[in-house]
């Protein structure tokens, strides 16, 4: 089968132009996400990729347009190479004979619904709009999902409003294909000029505006990476955009080629007050490189957290998850369950839930085997990973999400309103007796059963662990003595500008038994705590850099060498 030979459909395709924003996968809107969910052929191009790819569906065919700023052509043609990078029915990495437009066309005709992803808003590319003529003349039905414009959406996300509030002219220039009409247009004006434009290209940007008459002090606004933890932006003025950048060792680059925006103007007042408007770069983990020893499904909300501060999160397992060496006592509980032997069942962790599910399964149960049974998650995700079981804990704490704030709420056994005194706790081989004493203590009778185990993680890949033993990570989040340990032991040691933050005391003191020097510890054991505590560190860090008159740079920049590669990338 030819590398983009499409499966057969229904007879009638369609097609979405999808505007995927400036580079915030934020950005998205509520219909591109639809559209996505519903795509058989996801045709994007290379910059959008991985934003739009997370909400297509299993099996969808993904291609890769690579119309990045230097396509490779197909001989003969003229035309970028087109590369299947994932598809059920497609060979991986093999290069395409024709064009993205004959592509999409020939999936729509073969009656399947194809999403085109371009960059910023599909009004705009002029790729996309010829791909739209080239539908509508060969009778392909179309959509338009319009998105976020990189030439609006990053001068937002930099702190440069557009208008005034005498309601300025704003002009948008691509530079790479003006007219000299339309530089002397723009020069003659006073308003805002939005220029695309690229990183090498900027000096001669500016040049060609001061040459079709604006002043050489007009100021100038430069933003790379935008709507990105990537994004950079650097104040100057017409004038002195060179020797800025310059300064700034971003020039001369090997990427020089990369997209920016530019904003220029006068009466762009914002401009001179970037300081107070720039709320995406000011945030206190703006580019923050965080390590976090938890798996993807442990670690949603603490990500989550991270990112709303501005962090890049990194998730590396440090435990896998095995069943018990001997699942007849977990056999015998779950049997126990079913037969009426418990009044509460107690969940510790997603693992636990997980367990129960999967021998439930087994068996051919379901979640209505929880019927009659009082059922309690030591917290939120805990309780989630119930829901989607079909199951609403009866008991969640209303405080500190532990076993001691678990047992804080569970209620004594009473013989009068209470007919069975037994409580099932299935849980990890390792895990601590504190909520056993405590139901104990309360009158309960304890099934305490291992569920599953807990073994030390594979290895991650070497490229991970030269950047947590070279310092390639700002951060690193440690919520339990076992994540130090199991880090340590297949990772390394993380380097000692790297910032240490612990869940709590023991997890502190086992990270400073294995050498490491803790810097922020929660203020309760929580993971969203522990996120908030870290976010407070770097915002006193950016505070104290400010005052002190220096930049404002990550822990991993401090790094021997850190500023040697930086310049070169």
């Amino acid at each position: 089968m030819s590398p983009t030979t499409l499966p057969a459909g229904p007879e009638h395709g369609h097609v979405t132009f999808l505007g995927a924003g400036p580079g915030d996968p934020g950005l998205l809107t509520l219909r591109a996400v639809e559209a996505l969910a519903n795509a058989d052929v996801l045709v994007a191009e290379h910059e959008v990729l991985d934003v739009v790819r997370t909400h297509a569906r299993q099996g969808v065919t993904v291609v890769d347009t690579a119309s990045g700023s230097s396509p490779d052509a197909v001989p003969g043609t003229g035309a970028p190479q087109l590369t299947v990078v994932d598809s059920t029915s497609a060979t991986v990495g093999a290069p395409a004979v024709r064009d993205a437009a004959h592509l999409v066309m020939e999936a729509a005709r073969g009656g399947r619904r194809v999403v085109r992803a371009v960059t910023g808003d599909p009004g705009l590319d002029t790729d996309a709009a010829a791909e739209m003529l080239a539908c509508a003349d060969a009778g392909v039905p179309f959509e338009v999902v319009p998105g976020i414009a990189s030439a609006v959406g990053v001068p937002a996300y930099a702190g440069v409003p557009l208008r005034d509030a005498e309601g300025t002219d704003v002009r948008f220039v691509d530079a790479r294909t003006a007219s000299d009409r339309c530089w002397t247009e723009v020069g003659a004006s006073d308003g805002t000029v939005v220029v695309s434009t690229t990183l090498d290209s900027v000096a001669a940007t500016a040049g060609e505006l001061v040459t079709a008459g604006r002043k050489p002090d007009t100021p100038m606004t430069v933003t790379v990476a935008g709507t990105t933890t990537r994004q950079r932006t650097w104040t100057a003025t017409l004038g002195t955009v060179a020797q800025t950048l310059k300064q700034a060792k971003v020039l001369p680059s090997p990427d020089g080629g990369r997209p920016v925006i530019a904003v220029v103007g006068e009466r762009s007042a914002a401009a001179a007050r970037r300081d107070q408007l720039s709320w995406f770069e000011s945030k206190p983990l703006f580019g923050w490189k965080v390590l976090v020893p938890r798996t993807k499904e442990q670690a949603v909300s603490l990500s989550d957290r991270l990112r709303s501060y501005g962090a890049v999160p990194h998730e590396v397992p440090t435990i896998a998850v095995e069943p018990p060496r001997t699942p007849q006592q977990m056999e015998r509980a779950v049997k126990g369950l079913v037969t009426g032997r418990y009044e509460w069942i107690a969940f510790t962790s997603v693992n636990a839930v997980k367990a129960v599910r999967e021998k439930f399964e087994e068996y051919g149960l379901d979640a209505r085997a929880f019927a009659g049974i009082k059922v309690a998650a030591v917290g939120e995700q805990t309780a989630k990973a119930l829901i989607a079981f079909g199951v609403k804990p009866d008991l969640v704490p209303s405080g500190e999400q532990s076993a001691a704030g678990l047992l804080e709420d569970w209620p004594p056994y009473d013989p009068v309103f209470d007919p069975i005194d037994r409580v099932f706790l299935p849980r990890a081989d390792i895990a601590t007796e504190t909520l056993v004493a405590g139901l104990i203590e309360l009158g309960w009778e304890v099934d305490d059963v291992t569920a599953y185990r807990t073994v030390r993680a594979s290895p991650p890949p070497a490229e991970t662990r030269e950047a947590i033993k070279g310092g390639g990570f700002d951060a690193v989040l440690f919520t339990s003595s076992s994540t130090v340990r199991n880090l340590v032991g297949i990772a390394g040691k993380p380097h000692n500008v790297t910032v240490i933050a612990c869940i709590g005391p023991a997890t502190a003191k086992t990270a400073e038994e294995h050498g490491l020097r803790v810097d922020v510890m929660a203020p309760e054991p929580s993971v969203l705590k522990l996120a908030e505590a870290l976010a407070d560190f770097g915002l006193r860090r950016r505070a104290a850099a400010l005052e002190a008159g220096d930049p404002v740079t990550r822990p991993s920049e401090r790094r021997p060498g850190a500023r040697r590669r930086r310049s070169s990338t």
